[in-house]
């Protein structure tokens, strides 16, 4: 359904750029109707950039097929010369999507065996209609934002199952069937908020809030921290006495895991937790010695984790009352 609104919204705005161009009295009107389809893209941000790349393109252009049409004459070959250093000039700026258009503009001048005023004029006009409509096309895109809702509580409902299952096989002895699957889930959720995350900021060409790619952002830095945690939690050899502590404190962070927590409370506990290790009596065993450094740095990267949201909320806090 929607393929088919944006198709029927991109063959109306085309036609209306040519009916304009006719009632300016446009030559190669048709041109306008081409130019308009060109010109939208898949957002209003991209759409608009597009264009000023494209009008900056124009100028040069001009400019350029002004002297090889001087130099060479109204022929195949000035328009070769042209070509050549215009492609060369679009590569160089990065303009390549303007030099189809622009060259389909120029070779009017070939066509004409002139390049007067009123032509330039008459090309001017045509890429504004065209361009005008192709953006009036995309003004109709709005930001998705009940998509990234369900698509940021996707991920977070992944990572809170990620953490949940940490919880419970901390405390196995044989971890053999704890499998790594979930991160690839997680990643494709990842991935798909992020894409979701641009277009609606692409879609908001009078605001450059980031929240939503942030967001995103600071959830991809904890799910690296996760996969560090799992491949520990994975090589745990010997379960010492601090284990059931270190997973009831991981069932604590999968249940206040949701966006508007803080974590202030779990950075607390987090800490306290690692100061009481820190100051219990030495292990007797070199197994029990390397089980509980592997518990203290599994708990340092549960805090690295806690620190990048409450860093993340800070930010946001602070972003707000400025």
């Amino acid at each position: 359904m929607e393929t088919f609104k944006r198709s029927f919204k991109i063959s109306i705005a085309a036609v209306l750029a040519i009916v304009l161009a006719d009632r300016l009295r446009l030559n190669y009107s048709a041109t306008a109707g081409i130019i308009t389809v060109l010109s939208i893209q898949n957002t209003k941000r991209e759409t608009i950039w597009t264009a000023l790349k494209r009008a900056a393109a124009l100028c040069c252009a001009f400019l350029l097929a002004a002297v090889c049409f001087w130099l060479i004459g109204y022929n195949i070959p000035a328009f070769a010369v042209f070509l050549f250093f215009f492609a060369l000039l679009c590569f160089r700026m990065k303009w390549v999507e303007a030099l189809a258009m622009v060259s389909v503009l120029v070779t009017h001048f070939l066509t004409e065996k002139d390049m007067t005023g009123s032509l330039v004029l008459n090309e001017i006009l045509l890429f504004f209609v065209g361009t005008s409509f192709g953006i009036i096309v995309n003004m109709h895109l709005h930001r998705k934002t009940h998509q990234f809702e369900a698509l940021s509580d996707e991920v977070d409902n992944q990572i809170k199952g990620i953490l949940h299952r940490m919880s419970e096989w901390l405390l196995q002895e044989d971890r053999k069937a704890y499998g790594s699957g979930c991160f690839a889930t997680l990643d494709d959720a990842l991935s798909r908020a992020r894409l979701c995350a641009i277009e609606n900021y692409d879609n908001s060409v009078l605001s450059d809030d980031t929240y939503e790619i942030d967001y995103i952002e600071m959830r991809e830095e904890q799910s690296i921290i996760l996969r560090e945690v799992y491949e520990n939690i994975k090589g745990l050899a010997y379960l010492p006495q601090q284990a059931k502590q270190v997973a009831a404190l991981i069932k604590k962070i999968e249940e206040g895991y949701h966006r508007n927590n803080s974590v202030e409370g779990l950075l607390s506990k987090t800490d306290a937790f690692l100061s009481r290790m820190a100051t219990r009596p030495l292990p007797q065993t070199r197994e029990e010695f390397e089980a509980r450094a592997v518990l203290f740095y599994i708990l340092k990267q549960l805090r690295n984790m806690l620190q990048l949201k409450y860093a993340f909320v800070k930010n946001r806090q602070e972003m707000v009352e400025n």
